[in-house]
């Protein structure tokens, strides 16, 4: 494994596509396996066309005690052996790889589409549809159990709330949970695939709209990707801005978390709060671009908008107030003994469990594990300022909910820190054109957790391949096991604990 690992790569650091080693199909499987089993996560696992038409596997491989990012290649025929009977992390990658390429990982424990459509290039698709076959979300086998006074319960795809579509389907006795099986796919919109040819006019704009919640975080990694395959270094200002622009989406995101969670337990006091103080950080964000969101913030090159002095005192004097108003409103939940018994022993991940799944983000750092992008990968800002990991270990609600007003507070002596040394400097630089047949991955720890961007040219300097893992793709199955020996009344709780994205899955 060592001589085949010996090549490494850098976060955001471009290399040339011949310096991926090229192994068997045998020698991929079997290093990827000892890889994870070693200490690796797979950061993306994903197929692509070659020059000569040919299918290949790529992989990358997230080593986070070292910091670097292990790439390999193989070539494959229409079918392999799975990799997933032998490493869970892969089993979502390997299922998106047989719809999109028609390739089928042999002895896939539950083979089955991930977001319903026709493979991407003329091939007839592994489910035996024929080509012109309409297909529907969740329209699949789903998990069954059998037994006395075994019941199913169908949940969505439209919900009571005003929320994305997806499907829950739970295999219960009486009131416990066995079984939930997740299915979504219900908003794919073939964004990887509109890339190619690109970067264009839009691009940027899908990448701000991935997922909606992300729209900072997504347009970073994007920006890194062209930055990087340019060979340009954008100023520190411009990466300071890009800096407090992704703690203030992590901020807005984490304090409407705590607020809803206190809310699907009747906490009201708490719920109301977090509720006006998510809304007060999103309009930090418009008052540096116009838009609560970020979009137009994040450009390749550097930022859109400049965070002038009179701003820059707005935004301090505004987080010392809503970080005063938010140890009130969420301290209350940690002494209020109705909702720490609601928290406390429901939807637990042990740590042995966090890692064989291979979950990322606040789901991942609430079972104790030290998984931050911020540290692990540093790009950015985050190479030169530095946020402490905040993590919990008993990876049940309570620790997804502390976890994330552990890291409200240090985000925001963060931003404190970075507006009083913010440097003068250049607010965007020129890119020149894209380096030929040049491989780069983009790693940012959005407030979910880590998103993967990976960006492929071709001989012309334009994107070939383009792929994006949102950290909802490793966490969706999380949440899934979440609920086994729950009560069904828990999942409600347990779903906003992880809060994830259907969009940014189905993408």
């Amino acid at each position: 494994m060592q001589d085949i690992l010996s090549v490494s790569a850098y976060n955001g650091k471009a290399i040339d596509l011949q310096e991926i080693p090229q192994v068997s199909i045998t020698q991929f499987r079997t290093t990827i396996i000892d890889a994870v089993e070693s200490g690796c996560r797979i950061a993306s696992l994903f197929a692509m066309f070659s020059k000569a038409d040919k299918r290949q596997l790529y992989v990358v491989l997230a080593s986070d005690d070292e910091d670097k990012l292990y790439i390999l290649s193989a070539e494959v025929n229409d079918s392999y052996p799975s990799i997933t009977v032998d490493c869970p992390q892969a089993h979502l990658f390997e299922r998106e790889i047989a719809e999109q390429w028609a390739i089928k990982p042999v002895g896939h424990p539950w083979l089955k589409p991930v977001r319903f459509h026709q493979p991407y290039r003329d091939v007839p698709d592994i489910w035996g549809r024929g080509e012109n076959e309409e297909i529907l979300p969740s329209v699949m086998e789903f998990y069954h159990s059998d037994g006395e006074e075994i019941h199913e319960v169908a949940v969505g795809p439209v919900h009571a709330g005003i929320i994305e579509p997806g499907h829950f389907r739970f295999q219960c006795h009486g009131e416990d949970v066995l079984n939930l099986e997740i299915s979504l796919g219900f908003q794919h919109r073939g964004i990887e695939q509109s890339l190619i040819g690109g970067p264009n006019k839009k691009t940027l704009h899908y990448m701000e709209t991935l997922a909606g919640d992300t729209t900072v975080g997504h347009s970073t990694a994007y920006c890194q990707i062209l930055e990087s395959l340019a060979g340009c270094s954008i100023s520190h200002y411009a990466q300071t801005v890009r800096g407090i622009a992704l703690e203030l989406e992590r901020l807005a995101n984490h304090a409407g978390d705590l607020g809803a969670l206190a809310g699907d337990v009747g906490f009201l006091p708490t719920a109301s709060f977090c509720g006006r103080i998510r809304g007060d950080f999103l309009n930090m964000t418009a008052l540096i671009c116009g838009n609560r969101f970020g979009r137009g913030l994040i450009r390749p090159g550097g930022v859109g908008f400049e965070l002038n002095s009179e701003i820059s005192e707005q935004l301090c004097a505004r987080l010392r107030q809503e970080e005063k108003d938010l140890a009130v409103a969420v301290n209350l939940l940690w002494n209020t003994p109705s909702v720490m018994a609601r928290f406390e022993k429901t939807g637990t991940i042990s740590a042995e469990l966090c890692g064989q799944l291979g979950l990322v983000g606040v789901v991942a750092r609430a079972c104790g594990i030290e998984c931050d992008t911020r540290l692990n990968f540093p790009l950015g800002m985050f190479q030169f300022a530095h946020i402490p990991v905040s993590t919990w270990h008993t990876g049940d609600v309570f620790a997804r909910a502390y976890v994330r007003w552990l890291e409200i507070q240090k985000s925001i002596a963060f931003i404190l820190d970075q507006i009083k040394l913010c440097p003068q400097g250049k607010v965007k630089t020129d890119i020149a054109s894209m380096g030929p047949n040049k491989f780069c991955v983009s790693l940012v720890e959005g407030w979910r957790g880590e998103i993967c961007h990976i960006g492929i040219t071709d001989s012309d300097g334009v994107l070939c391949h383009y792929k994006i893992t949102d950290p909802s793709f490793h966490n969706w199955s999380g949440l899934a096991i979440a609920l086994r020996d729950e009560q069904i009344s828990d999942f409600p709780l347990c779903n906003k604990s992880f809060n994830l994205s259907y969009c940014g899955h189905d993408l």
